[in-house]
């Protein structure tokens, strides 16, 4: 007796989960004006950062970009290596972090939000985009409420009063990060040995740094405020770092020549620092682009070569950007 062929069709691809969304108002946006994808992007960029660009690159707008998030869900790198990929990347001007201010007054936070280009940048670009998108931070002016216009009817009386449906009050699920405070006093102690805070540390004195940013001083200029003049040694650098933020806690600006308070600043892709996007250089605060400059980068011959590739991929797109 003929067997008959019962084999069950192939099973179909489960689909892959899809990757993980940031929350409202965080996570990876494209910036305008990129040219099409090619099979050639990034190729100047070593393979780790090569892989990592073309990951990020393909991700929508909203994505979640930590780096924990971004060595999740993909397998070739952990977190060590996608963090000193996302460095190389934005020294090679592809990519910046940044810290905006949302909403107004009491109902003021800070969400991160890293910018991303295909097209490489150059500092001069990525200074005049962060510009523009400092303006649109800025809480707009309310909009008196118009009239109906005469052609609208008008409601009929209720015969009875109906009650307007009572909605949930949502709970608000985006993570409250550092604020811009607390990230200048943790990093005192990369400044100077001699003012290292704890972490408790850092949250009892939060709100005494915190007024100097409603003055509309930015985290660089409060660093050299806290750490110019130390003695040889602090006994309890606590204590010496809450007398300095009382005794030196800037002036309010008169009115006539009050400067809207910042509301982007650009996270540093080594150390995290916070700061205007004028004074960073290739997404590198001050001492961390000197370090950079330095004799020895690293150590480690791989990590050596591939910052050296990634200078190399630097130069190249600046000569290409000054030729056009």
């Amino acid at each position: 007796m003929a067997t008959q062929n019962l084999s069950p069709a192939l099973p179909s691809p489960s689909r892959s989960a899809p990757y993980p969304k940031a929350s409202p108002g965080y996570g990876k946006r494209a910036v305008p004006g990129q040219r099409p994808p090619t099979a050639d992007d990034f190729a100047f960029l070593p393979e780790r950062e090569r892989y990592i660009a073309g990951y990020v690159d393909r991700l929508p707008d909203g994505a979640a970009m930590s780096i924990k998030s971004l060595a999740k869900c993909q397998p070739l790198y952990g977190q060590m290596a996608v963090g000193s990929a996302l460095r190389a990347l934005a020294v090679a001007g592809h990519l910046r972090q940044v810290r905006c201010a949302v909403g107004d007054g009491e109902s003021i936070r800070w969400v991160t939000r890293t910018f991303w280009s295909r097209t490489a940048r150059d500092n001069e670009w990525w200074t005049a985009f962060l510009a523009t998108e400092e303006s649109r931070c800025a809480p707009q002016p309310a909009v008196a409420p118009v009239d109906p216009p005469p052609w609208v009817p008008a409601e009929p009386a209720a015969t009875e009063a109906v009650e307007a449906p009572v909605l949930p009050k949502q709970r608000a699920e985006e993570p409250q990060g550092p604020s811009p405070a607390y990230l200048a006093l943790a990093g005192l102690g990369r400044t100077d040995a001699r003012l290292a805070l704890s972490a408790a540390d850092c949250a009892t004195l939060e709100q005494l740094a915190a007024q100097w940013f409603a003055r509309g001083v930015d985290a660089d200029y409060l660093s050299r405020a806290l750490t110019a003049g130390l003695p040889e040694a602090v006994d309890s650098p606590v204590g010496f770092v809450r007398r300095r933020l009382l005794d030196k806690l800037p002036p309010y600006l008169p009115a006539a020549q009050d400067a809207p308070a910042r509301r982007l600043m650009v996270e540093c892709a080594d150390c995290g620092a916070l700061g205007r996007a004028e004074v960073f250089r290739d997404g590198l605060c001050g001492p961390c682009l000197r370090s950079a400059r330095g004799p020895a980068v690293d150590p480690a011959p791989e990590d050596s070569r591939a910052g050296c590739d990634v200078q190399d991929h630097v130069r190249r797109l600046r000569e290409q950007l000054r030729a056009r």
